[in-house]
């Protein structure tokens, strides 16, 4: 009997063990297997049921995962390259140099807008020596919104005797893409407009080269008409709805915005099933470069587990001078819980560290990144455009007044002064993207005394230092004086344009400028030698911003002036710097990010405006099918179409009387 029960609960025994090993085997079937219906409909069941916010833990269900997958890792971004635009326009305001345009489709297409414009002789106003006919070019930037300005290329075609278009104004030109089709050349929408004065070759509108004088630049003198926003794609092998919608949901959970009634919107849309449409947050808008990377180091799928692993990870590697930078770009995406982190980079020893510590807080809008970003920019050329966009972002007191005491001269503990044109002039830029109305920034728009238009922003800075007179040629017609007591030194003599004369007598300290013009009386007018009333005088008398600039470049020519010339001081990307290692004494070179990638809020100087942008700065590698990139910058259809005639606006109205009166005279 004993021995009956000793069988029978041994019996029972294995079974029990049995049925518990075989549950266990059992559990560890992938998941997938178990589903009483196909993987799609119960992806489509999650969707409706709203549980699409699971996804990340059914998906990392047995195991933590450090390794976390990225969105970069499925997709790439689209919609970066520069749109190439064209237009014919007119140049009037010339001094004899234009010329009558030999017979061309360009001819014909600019005599048609001119009626479209009411005016009744278009040809008579072509003939005149006065005017010339211009082929209009410019590159539509990424990211632009509309109503933002670019620059704008000029030049005499081939054939037409025109000398110079110096002294020239591009009265208002419809700037479109061009298609072939059918041996034809089909207008597409208009996609901007330009109009402006024309710089030639720098401001020295006198040169002798004539091939200089028939081509030049009007700088900010197109603005878009649309918006262009990034947009990503995802990989071929990845695509579909679901994938396409979860990439969104996931960088919206990130990057948000909020519309006029108060309701939170996600930047980023799913548009098909391998776009998705991005628009950039304010604090980014100067540094696109950087957004595109912050959203490709967001993660794509991660449990809450799996996310406070890598953030415990992220804190070392953030410490770590060789992974510092990686480390601090997925701790900004990460967003305000990496905050904490962020802050313990600030103190470290190493300047590398509390540099990219400091550029992450800053775009989490953290005002204690301040100091290190102005001890980054001073001390290091390679951080220094970096951390200039990065302080252009913290709308601060603190941001405020570091970047006021950055456009003086530098003096450190040690007593070394450090005097850079480039850290001068990029404190200013960043104060003024920061806050344009800023009063230290003392700007005052120069405006034609005839007709309500404006030609250029004066600043007038009380700095420190030696004394700089910086020019602009690119995006923006600004003239900055550091030192508003700056003055000329006498004997003087030089031009600002064709008409207008500034000379000053041996020993003196009055200037003289006159005008001369024939068929207009003569003007004359004795001002002090200070340099920023003399720019407002012969702004007065008619000169516009290349008129100025040549009067300042001769001016320094002929050591008129009491401390130096700039233009276009600004810091650039892609430099290399030392990175110190206390096992050597001499250290390594390391590159910080890309000369074609730096902060948008600087321009790329290595594009002169005369030439076709290079494949490297045009066009980002795409992902999505040509024929879909195509159609992104056409119509709705994919198409080119021809623009349909428009009601005449207030603009045209000022053109039609700048025609008339160059037909007068």
């Amino acid at each position: 009997m004993k021995a009956f029960r000793l069988s029978v609960c041994l019996s029972v025994s294995l079974l029990l063990a049995g049925s518990i090993v075989g549950c266990q085997d059992f559990k560890l079937l992938p998941s997938k297997l178990l589903r009483s219906q196909s993987p799609d409909k119960q992806d489509e069941d999650s969707e409706k049921s709203g549980n699409t916010d699971k996804d990340d833990e059914q998906d990392n269900e047995f195991e933590t995962k450090v390794e976390t997958p990225m969105v970069g890792d499925y997709a790439g971004f689209a919609n970066l390259n520069l749109v190439t635009l064209e237009g014919v326009g007119l140049v009037v305001g010339l001094d004899g140099t234009g010329g009558d345009p030999p017979p061309s489709s360009a001819r014909e297409i600019l005599a048609d807008d001119m009626r479209r414009r009411g005016i009744d002789d278009p040809e008579t106003i072509l003939r005149s020596p006065n005017t010339a006919l211009v082929i209009v070019r410019a590159y539509l930037p990424p990211m632009i919104r509309k109503g933002e300005a670019f620059d704008v290329d000029v030049r005499v075609p081939e054939g037409d005797t025109t000398t110079s278009l110096n002294g020239g104004w591009l009265l208002e030109t419809e700037l479109s893409e061009s298609a072939l089709v059918v041996g034809q050349v089909m207008k597409g929408h208009i996609l901007a407009k330009a109009k402006g004065p024309i710089m030639v070759t720098s401001g020295e509108g006198k040169s002798d080269n004539t091939g200089l004088k028939r081509r030049g630049k009007i700088l900010g003198g197109g603005a878009s008409k649309k918006d262009r926003d990034l947009r990503i794609q995802l990989r071929s092998d990845f695509r579909s709805v679901r994938q396409s919608k979860r990439i969104a949901d996931k960088i919206g959970q990130r990057f948000f915005a909020y519309n006029e009634s108060g309701l939170r919107e996600p930047l980023a849309k799913a548009l098909t099933d391998q776009t998705i449409e991005l628009k950039v947050l304010p604090r980014y808008r100067d540094n696109y470069p950087r957004y595109r990377e912050v959203i490709r180091n967001i993660a794509f799928r991660e449990t809450p587990v799996a996310r406070h692993v890598r953030m415990d990870k992220l804190k070392l590697q953030l410490l770590d001078p060789d992974k510092t930078e990686t480390a601090a770009l997925q701790l900004e995406a990460i967003g305000n819980d990496a905050i904490p982190i962020l802050r313990t980079g600030l103190k470290h020893p190493d300047l590398e560290v509390r540099f990219n510590s400091a550029v992450a807080l800053a775009y989490l809008g953290q005002a204690e990144a301040v100091q290190v970003l102005g001890e980054a920019a001073v001390q290091e050329r390679a951080f220094r455009v970096y951390a200039l966009a990065a302080l252009s972002t913290v709308d601060d007191g603190e941001a405020h007044l570091l970047l006021r005491k950055l456009t003086n001269a530098q003096t450190d503990n040690d007593g070394k002064t450090t005097d850079s044109a480039e850290l001068r002039y990029g404190a200013f830029r960043a104060l003024w993207t920061l806050d344009k109305r800023d009063p230290y920034l003392n700007g005052e728009m120069m405006k034609d005394p005839k007709v309500d238009r404006e030609l250029f922003a004066l600043h007038t800075l009380p700095t420190t230092g030696e004394p700089i007179i910086h020019l602009t040629q690119h995006r923006r017609s600004e003239i900055v004086l550091f030192g508003d007591e700056q003055r000329f030194k006498t004997p003087m003599a030089v031009r600002a344009g064709n008409h207008i004369l500034v000379t000053a007598q041996p020993g003196t300290d009055r200037i003289v400028i006159s005008k001369y013009q024939t068929g207009q009386p003569d003007k004359r007018k004795e001002v002090s030698t200070r340099v920023a009333e003399v720019i407002r005088t012969a702004v007065e008398f008619g000169a516009s911003y290349p008129d100025v600039a040549q009067l300042l470049l001769q001016a320094a020519k002929q050591q008129n002036l009491t401390g130096r010339m700039e233009i276009d001081a600004l810091p650039q990307g892609g430099r290399e710097f030392v990175r110190k290692d206390a096992a050597k004494s001499d250290g390594k070179k390391v590159r910080v990010g890309n000369a074609n990638l730096a902060p948008n809020f600087v321009p790329n100087l290595k594009d002169d405006g005369n030439s076709t942008p290079a494949d490297g700065e045009a066009v980002e590698k795409q992902t999505a099918a040509p024929d879909e990139l195509a159609q992104s910058e056409a119509d709705s259809n994919g198409t080119a179409s021809v623009a349909d005639a428009r009601k005449t606006s207030s603009a045209d109205d000022t053109d039609r009387r700048w025609f008339e009166f160059w037909k007068r005279n």
